[in-house]
This record gives C-alpha cells, structure tokens and sequence, in this order.
C-alpha cells in the first residue's frame, strides 16, 4: 500500500485524482496528516465515513506508538522510545530551550557506520526509515507534550545521507508551508562524513544546517574512532565542506566528542584549530557519553572548558553541547539497547 503521510501535497493530489476523489480532498487530508497531527484517518472528523473506510482499506497511514518516554528530573527533557509498524524501535529526544522546542530525531534503525563512541552502531543497521516515519516522531512528540516544536535536529540513530532520498524528501514535507512549515534554518543534519553525499545535499541548495562528525583531526586517529575514515580522508571531507559552504551559504557545525586521554592534547587543539579556520566551521564540544559497551571516559569540567577558551583564543566560534538528559538514558541509542536486552 502507498505511505500516505510521505506524499506531497502534489503527489496526493494527483493520486486522488486518479482515484476519482476530489483534489480538495486531497488538501483536507494533507492538512489533518501535517498540521492537526491526527493519528488515523477515523480522526479526519470533515471526510466522510464511507471516505474514511475507503482510505484505510487503501493506504498506509504512519503513526508511531509511544513505547516508552522518560523525563529527566534534571531539565525537563524527555527521551521517547517509539515502536514502529513492524516491532522496530527507534529513539527520539525533546528538548526545551529559551530559544524554543526542539526534537532530536532518528534516521534509521540502528546504524552501520560502526562509530566506537556510539551505543547505536552496535547491533548494526535493521532498516532506513520512511519520511512518514521521521515526521511522526516529531508529530508524536509534539502532540504527547503539547508543545510547538521549532527546531529539528537528525542527530539520532542512523547515519541520515545514508537514507538520502527519504531524508530531502522527509525535509520537503517539514519545511512546506501547508505542513508545519518548519524553517530550513532550524534543521540540522548530521553526518559522520560521507563525502558524495555531501557535494548531493549542498546541490540542493537547501538551507539547512549541515554537521559533520569529526571528533579527531588526523586520519590515523579518526580511523581509530570511526570505520569511514578508511574510505574518506580529512582532506576530502574539508573538501566537501568548503564545496558546501560555497553552493549554500551555510556555515558547517563540527561535532566533536572529547574523549579524555585519546582526542583532547594540544596536538589536537592545534589541529582542530586549522581544520576550523579553513572551512570557517562553528566547533561544538560535546563531552563524550560513557557506554558500558566501550571504555571510553570523559574529561573533567575544568579540561573541557580549558580546551573550549583556548580555540577560542584561537579566534574559533566554539560551544560546548548543553547536557539534557543524563539521568533518562539521553545519550542516542542507550534507550533501544536497554529494551533490546529487556527482551
């Protein structure tokens, strides 16, 4: 059956109109799906029964089931853990700010890049997910806190350029005016680095926010960190960054995660310091998140935001990731991996 929830409104369109229906209907679908977030199409209270009838029996309608949300005592954050349609899992996290709402949100179910610091690469990758099935973790999350969302971030499980169509389509739907209409400027995607797909996504000439992994400046130390820096070298990914920089205007964000004693010397504070100036890249420090599975630890305070002062010295634009959620599993993939196990 057709994923209804992953169509544009175009596509639905002309999909009703071949199917007899009223390109109205169309619009009044859509908007139930995008904008009233029903979870059914029993819930489009405007169509029809018989209508109704005829487009469950027709098409596939996502709605993710909250399996379990966890909300931190600490900050408010509450970390979902969402059942998909065929008993996958995957983990979402809601976030409050001044700024405003935002959701961290997955890609994939578990991941093949095999990143040592990450608890979602474990177990590999089971599938890509639908655009409707990225949606409806923010749909579903908006409508259990009753709050707007106004920033999205594919930073959870999964690796999103290695699910490229369903991800430009995913933020076509996002970004339409006649869905939540969310800005281009308030999504982030994030990368561990994989180059065409890079040079792809700067050709669409979106105007989102591209993130790349780094978390080590030389090749021989990223190799140790994370399986694709045997296929791309640091020279391509700057490559592609600057190619990015240049086709959208966006300036690239470096996610590195500090991991004491392995990535935090002054041999790679210089590093990161030329990497940074080259691509005018925005650093934001994240302290490593410990995971029983590997034994890497994280910095004290203090060496943490020593490093963060002297790249800034260093005339770098540099923040150190906020920590949401420690006490409810925050990190990505510790929430999938404990019901795994429960299992």
């Amino acid at each position: 059956m057709v994923d209804i929830k992953s169509l544009t409104i175009e596509e639905l369109e002309e999909e009703f109109l071949q199917k007899d229906l009223k390109r109205f209907r169309a619009g009044q679908v859509y908007d139930w799906m995008h904008v009233k977030l029903v979870r059914s199409f029993d819930e489009m209270t405007n169509l029809s029964k018989d209508l109704r009838d005829r487009l469950s029996s027709e098409y596939e309608f996502t709605s993710l089931k909250v399996e379990r949300a966890q909300e931190s005592a600490i900050d408010g954050t509450i970390k979902f853990l969402f059942e998909l349609s065929d008993k996958n899992y995957v983990e979402s996290v809601f976030m409050r700010y001044k700024h405003g709402n935002s959701v961290c949100i997955s890609s994939q179910v578990g991941c093949r890049m095999g990143c040592r610091f990450c608890a979602s690469t474990i177990d590999g990758c089971e599938r890509s997910l639908l655009p409707s099935e990225m949606l409806d973790q923010i749909y579903a999350i908006s409508r259990y806190t009753g709050e707007r969302i106004s920033n999205v971030v594919v930073m959870g499980m999964g690796e999103p350029l290695d699910n490229y169509d369903n991800l430009i389509r995913f933020v076509k739907l996002l970004t339409d005016e006649k869905g939540l209409n969310i800005s281009g400027r308030n999504i982030t995607v994030s990368t561990c680095g994989l180059v065409p797909k890079m040079k792809m996504l700067a050709d669409e000439k979106l105007t989102l926010t591209l993130a790349l992994s780094l978390h080590a400046v030389t090749d021989e130390k990223r190799k140790q960190l994370m399986p694709i820096a045997n296929k791309y070298s640091i020279e391509e990914l700057m490559e592609a960054c600057a190619y990015y920089f240049e086709k959208t205007g966006r300036r690239i964000s470096f996610e590195y995660s500090l991991v004491a004693g392995v990535n935090d010397t002054p041999e790679d504070l210089e590093g990161l310091t030329k990497l940074a100036s080259r691509v005018k890249a925005h650093v934001n420090l994240i302290p490593v998140n410990p995971i029983k599975e590997r034994d890497f630890r994280r910095g004290s305070r203090e060496a943490i935001i020593a490093f963060k002062n002297k790249l800034e010295k260093n005339g770098i634009n540099v923040t150190i990731r906020r920590e949401m959620g420690q006490d409810i599993d925050g990190a990505c993939g510790q929430l999938r991996r404990r019901k795994l196990t429960e299992e």
